[in-house]
C-alpha cells in the first residue's frame, strides 16, 4: 500500500523559487522530510496544523541535506515540539556553524559574503542533529518502512529516502521546475551522475523532489535517459 505523502510549498528568498517538504502520517504520528527557510516558519506551522500535525505527533525531522532552504526551521521546531533531527555526518557542520560552503568547493569571496545575507540562517537556526544519518539507515522504527541512500553530488551529505513501495524522496538530486531533471545546482556534477546511476535497478514508482512537482518516475525515463 503507498503511503501518504502531503507536499507542503513554501517560498524562499528573494524570489528564488518553492521549496519542498513533505509530511507522512503513521500509526506511530508523523514525519516530516524537510522543514523549508526560517523566513517562512509562520506558513509552516500553519500547515502542520491545517493537516493536523501536532507537538505530540512529530516525532521525527529527516533533512536530506544540510542547506538552509531545507533546514531553517529544523532548530525550531525541536526547541518547540520536541522532535528528533536526523542528518547525514556529512552535512551536520552546516548546521552546527551555518556555513552552506562547509565540505563544499568554495566560491568567489563576493558570493560567499553575500549568501549569508539572505539565508537568514542565525545562531537561533543552528543545531546538531539527534541521529546521524548513513546509507541504509532504516527508519520503520519511526513509523515509515523505508530506507536511507546516500546520493552525495549537491553536498557530500545528500541523501534520499527510498520507501518499500516505490515512493522516492530525492532531496535536491532532482528538480522538477521545468521538468524532471538533474538539479542545476551540484557540487561535484560527476558524483551526482554516480548517486543517479545508484538508483538503476531500483523498483521507483513516484520522485518527490526538493523543488518542483512530484512525477512520476517510469513516465519521466521514457523522455528522460537518467544515465545522461
Amino acid at each position: 500500500m503507498s503511503i501518504m505523502a502531503i507536499t507542503i510549498s513554501l517560498p524562499m528568498p528573494v524570489r528564488m523559487g518553492q521549496v519542498n517538504c513533505y509530511l507522512i502520517e503513521s500509526k506511530e504520528g508523523h514525519l516530516l522530510i524537510d522543514t523549508g527557510c526560517s523566513t517562512t516558519r509562520k506558513e509552516l506551522l500553519a500547515a502542520l496544523e491545517r493537516n493536523g500535525c501536532t507537538g505530540e505527533s512529530l516525532r521525527l525531522i529527516v533533512l536530506t541535506h544540510g542547506d538552509f532552504d531545507h533546514t531553517g526551521n529544523a532548530a525550531y521546531l525541536r526547541d518547540h515540539f520536541g522532535s528528533r533531527l536526523a542528518l547525514h555526518a556529512a552535512d551536520a557542520g552546516m548546521g552546527e556553524t551555518g556555513d552552506m560552503f562547509l565540505g563544499r568547493k568554495q566560491p568567489n569571496i563576493l558570493v560567499r559574503s553575500l549568501v549569508p545575507l539572505f539565508t537568514r540562517f542565525g545562531k537561533s537556526e543552528r543545531f546538531l542533529p539527534d541521529i546521524l544519518l548513513e546509507d541504509g539507515f532504516d527508519l520503520s522504527p519511526f513509523g515509515l518502512n523505508a530506507r536511507v541512500l546516500s546520493l552525495p553530488g549537491h553536498s557530500r551529505g545528500s541523501i534520499g529516502i527510498m520507501t518499500n513501495t516505490g515512493e522516492f524522496f530525492c532531496g535536491d538530486l532532482f528538480e522538477n521546475v521545468k521538468g524532471p531533471t538533474l538539479n542545476s545546482l551540484m557540487d561535484d556534477p560527476q558524483v551526482a551522475r554516480e548517486s543517479l546511476e545508484r538508483l538503476r535497478g531500483l523498483q521507483i514508482t513516484t520522485v518527490y523532489p526538493g523543488h518542483g512537482a512530484p512525477f512520476d518516475w517510469v513516465k519521466a525515463a521514457e523522455g528522460w535517459v537518467p544515465s545522461e
